[in-house]
């Protein structure tokens, strides 16, 4: 059974609630411009973007997140980025954000698919296509 225990660190200081995406290989994206830099890194290096947008409120988002960094370590052909939904509003509506977790493939800067929800097994295959997909028509030898 599964248990959730939130800190809350006095009135006001509600920035202790934030879920931690720092760790793993996860990018934390707070600006327009730190999206447009990752998208152009990631073409550059010919990977797949899959990007998480999620919020500090969410309980699913919470659930799903220790899997995410997992998945951001074990899949680095792939990039992760992660995007509060309330810290960019403007931005995930441009995406047509409408519930969160919601997790983005792209390539290219264009979307490849969406999966909405929390789905821990259907992320993990996503991801685990899309890494073998990156991993066959990735650019250079590693």
């Amino acid at each position: 059974m599964l248990s959730f225990h939130f800190l809350q660190k006095g009135a006001g200081s509600d920035r202790e609630e934030e879920i931690d995406f720092r760790g793993g290989n996860v990018h934390v994206i707070t600006s327009k411009e730190s999206w447009d830099q990752k998208i152009l890194e990631a073409n550059k290096d010919g990977k797949i973007v899959v990007a998480n947008f999620s919020a500090s409120w969410c309980g699913p988002c919470r659930v799903i997140e220790p899997l995410y960094k997992e998945l951001s370590q074990k899949y680095p052909s792939l990039m992760f980025l992660t995007i509060d939904v309330d810290e960019l509003m403007e931005f995930s509506s441009s995406w047509d954000i409408r519930a969160t977790p919601t997790f983005l493939f792209l390539k290219d800067g264009q979307q490849l698919d969406k999966l909405i929800g929390a789905n821990r097994p259907e992320l993990e295959k996503m991801i685990i296509v899309f890494a073998d997909s990156s991993f066959q028509g990735s650019k250079g030898s590693n």
